[in-house]
């Protein structure tokens, strides 16, 4: 597998014809049940605007935060942050139709929408789908498995993959078999809390006072970098594991890791993986870490490429690539690490579909490497489809 940079140029040649034998068609599904919703309808706004209707039909669905799959009008200006606030599926579904429903049978790929009291009424089949869900219910192999089931092929990570990309305890129990550094860590489960609040509390006590204050109380289980605290001392502990717990019951503490933020993608070609120019996200004065304000709503901007010596920019992307590999990705990762201060990469993280949206950081850092958005898209679509075929 190869970690280095493509040069500029379009994806080779088309995948195999619609249901139809016409154009692939596409089901972009977004939005979802997780805190993420409303970056996941960022992302889709953002796809939807960039795939090529000359080459693919499109067939936008959106699931409301309660579950609901909906036709959704295919407008990508209505996807977008309005007032500082990220928008949302149930402002989007069509009102006249009812829910859509994915095809069981893996014989069949035809959508359906079921309206009450009416005959279902079929779609169409659906060659390809591009999940861009972030979080639970959607990131983390739910909706792979579904699509497994149903037969239909889709963009990025299979099942097992996105179930241990969206798990960080996981996730790091498998970068360490594989060799790879990641740094200290500790998890409370569930039953712990709830059980014996005070021995889980005296847990993130010592581990702090091995490795230092602060410490960071996340999720295990959700990203965009919702639910986490900086905590200084023991008076902060209960609260930073109640936020937490808002979005997953189950939650890891990780030491302060003293450095650079390094990111780099890495995305699937014929020939394998390959990784991206990285990039670095310098410190935001305006917030204490790199959170979801400064994410999304302050956009901090990546520096990119970052600037890295050309054995460091080696380094990160080689490690980005054994990580894509230990946890079996396919299609896209972004894989974030700590240039620390001894000069040592520490792989923190995987996203298995990271922010998607022309200024994320892993569409830049391939617009760097020579790809460009619309291209990125086509690309994925590709893979999933060669995938379909028995193609690699």
């Amino acid at each position: 597998m190869s970690s280095e940079t493509p040069s500029p140029s379009s994806s080779t040649g088309p995948g195999p014809g619609g249901a139809t034998g016409g154009k692939p068609r596409v089901a972009v599904v977004f939005g979802g049940r997780s805190s993420e919703h409303g970056v996941s309808v960022l992302t889709a706004g953002a796809v939807l605007g960039a795939i090529d209707r000359e080459k693919y039909e499109v067939l936008p669905i959106g699931i409301t935060a309660d579950g609901r799959w909906a036709l959704t009008g295919d407008d990508p200006e209505r996807m977008a942050i309005s007032e500082r606030s990220l928008p949302a599926v149930a402002e989007l579904a069509e009102s006249d139709t009812g829910g859509v429903v994915m095809p069981l049978d893996p014989g069949s790929r035809e959508v359906t929408v079921a309206e009450p009291g009416q005959v279902p009424k079929a779609l169409g089949e659906v060659d390809v789908v591009f999940p861009v869900l972030h979080g639970p219910y959607g990131e983390d192999g739910t909706l792979q498995g579904l699509l497994e089931l149903s037969g239909v092929p889709y963009v990025g990570a299979g099942v097992l993959a996105s179930a241990v990309g969206m798990d960080k305890e996981y996730m790091k129990r498998i970068f360490t078999s594989f060799g790879l550094p990641v740094g200290p860590y500790t998890t409370i489960r569930p039953r712990e809390w709830e059980q014996d609040p005070a021995a889980a509390r005296k847990k993130i006590v010592d581990f702090a006072q091995e490795h230092g204050w602060p410490v960071f109380v996340k999720p295990a289980r959700a990203g965009s970098s919702m639910g986490i605290s900086k905590v200084a001392g023991l008076s902060g502990v209960d609260d930073a594991v109640e936020e937490a717990r808002r979005h997953d019951p189950k939650i890891i503490v990780e030491s302060l890791l003293r450095g650079r933020e390094i990111e780099c993608g890495v995305l699937e070609f014929e020939d394998g993986p390959r990784a991206s120019v990285p990039a670095e996200i310098p410190s935001v004065d305006a917030h204490d870490f790199y959170d979801f304000e400064a994410k999304y709503i302050d956009s901090a901007s990546g520096i990119v490429p970052a600037p890295l010596t050309p054995e460091q920019t080696a380094r990160v992307r080689e490690l980005s690539v054994a990580a894509f590999e230990a946890v079996s990705c396919e299609g896209l990762v972004r894989a974030d690490f700590f240039l620390c201060e001894d000069g040592e990469f520490v792989l923190n993280e995987i996203n298995t579909m990271p922010g998607f949206t022309p200024i994320s950081m892993y569409p830049r850092m391939w617009r760097e490497a020579g790809i460009e958005y619309p291209e990125l898209v086509d690309r994925l679509l590709q893979a999933a489809l060669r995938r379909a075929t028995g193609l690699r």
